[in-house]
């Protein structure tokens, strides 16, 4: 496993500066970081990742992870994120898994090795079909990409640390990973990622760290009465 500085995560859209992308990370006094792409067309244009790449070298900046978005509805919550996030959705797996390897012949024009996604709300109940499902999807992919000599990484959050780890010794090949989102992880209720590392620690292959907080009455009350007396100025 590769070993990196501390870096920014950058996302890149068919109208974005790219060389003016790099340069806000090197500002930073930052030379690693996560491309992040949503525009899954663009995993279809080489000419996108070589100029990506002579930015990146240009610039001193080493990109160690892809992160992957899809196609189709996105909802990043509770109610409507069950039913349209990642893989776990049965009426866009198929489309999506497409979507996914075509990220993963991207990252090899990029020369990156690890390819990061959000599988979705993961059923903890592994006889549940939307497990198995994904679990073959996954399965699919991930040996594609070891013939590319390429990871997948889970990025956590919306599925238990136990699930993470099941779903992983399901799928039961030896490149498969985990982008730790520690932030995620409180934010979805699913756990905290001092225990989490418990569970998975040795699948963790790169990182997400952000500000959070658990949402509590209090936190809400206050949040209340801060917006009130922002109105009121």
């Amino acid at each position: 496993m590769k070993e990196y500085p501390i870096g920014v995560l950058i996302r890149i859209d068919a109208n974005t500066d790219i060389e003016a992308k790099f340069k806000e990370v090197t500002d930073l006094d930052l030379h690693s970081c996560q491309v992040c792409v949503w525009e899954t067309e663009i995993f279809k244009k080489p000419e996108y990742a070589e100029r990506i790449r002579k930015a990146a070298d240009e610039a001193g900046v080493v990109i160690s992870s892809l992160w992957s978005g899809w196609s189709g509805p996105v909802e990043w919550n509770f109610t409507g994120g069950p039913s349209t996030l990642g893989l776990v959705p049965e009426s866009y797996r198929f489309q999506r898994l497409q979507e996914l390897d075509d990220a993963s012949v991207f990252a090899t024009w990029l020369g990156v090795d690890n390819v990061v996604s959000h599988a979705g709300f993961i059923p903890e109940n592994p006889d549940h079909p939307d497990f198995t499902g994904v679990v073959t999807a996954l399965r699919w992919l991930s040996k594609r990409m070891k013939e590319r000599k390429q990871f997948f990484l889970f990025e956590t959050g919306q599925e238990t640390p136990v699930t993470m780890l099941r779903t992983i010794q399901a799928i039961g090949t030896d490149n498969l990973g985990i982008n730790f989102d520690t932030a995620n992880l409180v934010l979805y209720g699913k756990g905290n990622p001092v225990d989490a590392l418990r569970v998975f620690g040795k699948y963790v292959r790169d990182l997400h760290i952000k500000d959070i907080m658990f949402v509590t009455a209090e936190i809400l009350i206050r949040l209340y009465h801060f917006i009130n007396v922002c109105q009121s100025a």
